[in-house]
């Protein structure tokens, strides 16, 4: 087993000596609860600075909002119990939607602002003289640990995002790369879907990093749009190739020798250190197979092959090209920080990055946290057990804060897992030793060989989740303080208590509305083919990249929920793969119709296909012999349009029809 790496030790060092600096801080202000401070720093400590920043900011917005808000509610109802359980389920229910639609980082400071009110209101429930006073020690306990932790990962020894940021898309250039010498070259398809899922996830990250990037150093406006013009790009380059994947079998023998040209370039790109690597002799190697694939496109065939099918083939390569050339110029900006945008001027615009905003599932989302908040503060409240106090917060927390997880249930279990393990530690340290080994020196240096550990494994991926919880759950357990004093049994009331919060919010997300992967996965279905129908028929066209990047997120989305359908994932995942294909081309014949490009006829011919096309997604239910007349007419409106007289753009068309054709023919279950 090896030893973690040096950047992970330096995350771990500097997490639990600036969370031990707020702890010292905290006491030396005499606030009342001093271990908020420390562990807000090990809530938004993160490897990258800029991730820090970000989630410091969106946590004190929430809080501050949250605060705000619990002090408002208090005042308003003063002891009518019924009222306030209802502006506090309302509050919770509204911060969560507004959570789920807005998705990372910014639902993070949505969802603090929801269980914060609960946090400060409950304990100064019948006694709202309390409350300001709460919500103000509450909110400068927080501000004392983000601001050490921006600090901290600001300036001490920080792994910045926007050199994060580089490093990925470079490695994400290798990997493009890689995949498609793979698809050209033969890989076998198993292995090839493997890699492309991998792909869209990390493509899909990089849009994060570019947020973090940001926000850590606002004046870089440029390097933002630079990084979004990029990932654009890459998602384009990726769409391509994967269509012409299901090409590269094709018998036509012509264009086999510029195949082998662009597996050697693609060869080359694998082996490089894109950190460091001139990209100017690729772009020019680039710009030649471009130029002799435009050539290849008009000229004449081998007896017997197919105009339009080979035009298909010809136009895929080229947008793929053009994709990969824009991103190795986007790469090098990005890692010079150019002041403008590559290209001649005017020339370049911005790609259009959208998120899918599920308006059904944040509604969901809202609904649960509103009922788990409201029967636990309703019962908390009649009975006045003051240890369930604990629980209802936890509730109110888990409810909401994991709601917007791809798998809360996994989340809430993880997190669930973390504090169970915190219990006997904290109860070592805070009931056995403590208490005997009184002082501020015994108190942080056992807290630090607790918290080195935990923070090395928050760095790991694998273990973030449970540690994070481990971390925040024993600074509550141990509740430093000076001095130490033992008493076990409140030690113990409170840990049932919080546990029993976790464990009820498990059996919330299991029993109420729960989350089942099939409706994940049909609702995806279902938004990409009215996605294709609009772009069939609706007048005015999204730009490639905004229908692009929002298709990839709704795929992105289906990961989690994929693994757990079954045989049907692989047919859904290939089709919604066809789906941003399909849509892409259907976005070009657009163009070409809007611009005027075909021939009067044609255009008018292509107008009727595509509505005709629309009519088909439309259908819900078995039409096997709809999809195949479909499909026997686009393949032969592209033969009519690809003759050897026809005009270059006719053979672009005819191109696009032939790859609607194919997704089609190759994806009958999923359209």
């Amino acid at each position: 087993m090896s030893l973690p790496p040096r950047a992970d030790w330096i995350f771990a060092l500097r997490t639990t000596l600036v969370g031990l600096v707020a702890l010292v801080i905290a006491y030396l202000l005499g606030l009342g609860q001093p271990q908020w401070a420390m562990m807000t720093v090990f809530i938004v400590s993160q490897p990258v600075a800029g991730m820090v920043l970000a989630k410091g900011l969106f946590r004190l917005a929430g809080t501050l909002i949250g605060a705000l808000a619990s002090v408002t509610m208090v005042k308003a109802t003063g002891t009518e119990h019924v009222a306030y359980v209802g502006l506090l389920t309302v509050w919770i229910a509204v911060c969560t939607y507004v959570a789920s639609v807005l998705r990372n980082p910014e639902s993070y400071g949505a969802v603090l602002a929801g269980y914060t009110a609960a946090i400060i209101g409950l304990p100064a429930f019948d006694n709202p003289h309390l409350v300001t006073d709460l919500a103000a020690a509450r909110c400068i306990e927080i501000m004392l640990g983000i601001t050490c932790a921006g600090i901290a990962g600001r300036f001490f020894m920080p792994q910045l995002a926007r050199d994060v940021l580089v490093e990925r898309v470079g490695a994400g250039l290798r990997d493009i790369a890689r995949y498609s010498a793979g698809a050209i070259g033969g890989t076998a398809k198993p292995e090839l879907d493997a890699r492309y899922q991998r792909l869209i996830v990390d493509i899909e990250a990089l849009a994060g990093m570019r947020a973090y990037a940001r926000i850590e150093a606002p004046g870089l406006v440029t390097h933002g749009r630079m990084a979004r013009h990029t990932i654009g790009h890459m998602l384009s380059a990726i769409s391509a190739i994967h269509t012409l994947l299901a090409h590269a079998s094709a018998p036509d023998s012509s264009w086999r020798p510029l195949l082998g040209r662009v597996k050697a370039m693609l060869d080359g790109l694998v082996q490089r250190d894109w950190l460091v690597e001139d990209a100017r002799p690729w772009l020019r190697q680039i710009d030649e197979l471009t130029r002799e694939s435009e050539a290849m496109r008009t000229a004449p065939l081998q007896p017997g092959e197919d105009r339009a099918a080979a035009a298909a083939r010809i136009t895929l390569l080229i947008e793929f090209l053009a994709a990969l050339s824009l991103v190795l110029e986007g790469l090098t900006a990005l890692r010079l920080r150019a002041p403008d945008p590559p290209g001649p001027p005017g020339q370049w615009k911005l790609p259009t990055l959208t998120i899918d905003r599920d308006q059904n599932v944040a509604f969901v989302n809202a609904v649960r946290a509103a009922i788990a908040t409201a029967v636990v503060t309703a019962y908390w409240i009649a009975t006045r057990w003051a240890d369930l106090a604990g629980a209802a917060v936890m509730v109110a927390v888990v409810s909401s804060l994991f709601a917007t997880m791809p798998n809360p249930m996994r989340s809430s279990l993880e997190f669930l897992k973390g504090a169970a393990f915190s219990v006997p530690a904290a109860f070592l340290v805070g009931q056995v030793l403590l208490p005997e080994l009184q002082g501020l020196f015994w108190l942080l240096l056992l807290i630090a060989l607790v918290l080195v550990p935990v923070a090395l494994a928050m760095a790991n991926p694998r273990y973030t989740s449970i540690a994070t919880s481990f971390a925040i759950n024993f600074l509550l357990f141990v509740n430093p303080r000076q001095p130490m004093v033992a008493q076990p049994w409140p030690f113990l009331n409170e840990a049932i208590a919080v546990l029993g919060g976790i464990l009820l919010s498990v059996g919330i997300f299991a029993v109420v509305l729960p989350r089942r992967p099939e409706s994940v996965v049909e609702r995806v279905v279902e938004a990409f083919r009215a996605d294709l129908t609009r772009l069939c028929l609706h007048e005015r066209l999204p730009k490639p990249s905004a229908f692009e990047s929002l298709a990839y997120d709704r795929i992105n989305q289906l990961m989690a929920p994929l693994e757990r359908v079954g045989a049907k994932a692989q047919y859904v995942l290939d089709g919604s793969l066809a789906a941003v294909t399909m849509g892409l081309e259907i976005l070009r014949l657009r163009r070409f119709i809007r611009d005027s490009q075909l021939e009067a006829a044609h255009a008018g011919e292509v107008s009727a296909m595509l509505v005709r096309l629309a009519k088909l997604l439309a259908i819900r239910g078995p039409h096997a012999k709809t999809l195949r007349d479909m499909i026997d007419a686009l393949r032969t409106l592209a033969a009519s349009s690809a003759t050897d007289a026809s005009p270059n753009i006719h053979l672009q068309a005819a191109a696009s029809l032939r790859v609607i054709a194919l997704a089609l023919e190759d994806h009958p279950l999923y359209f």
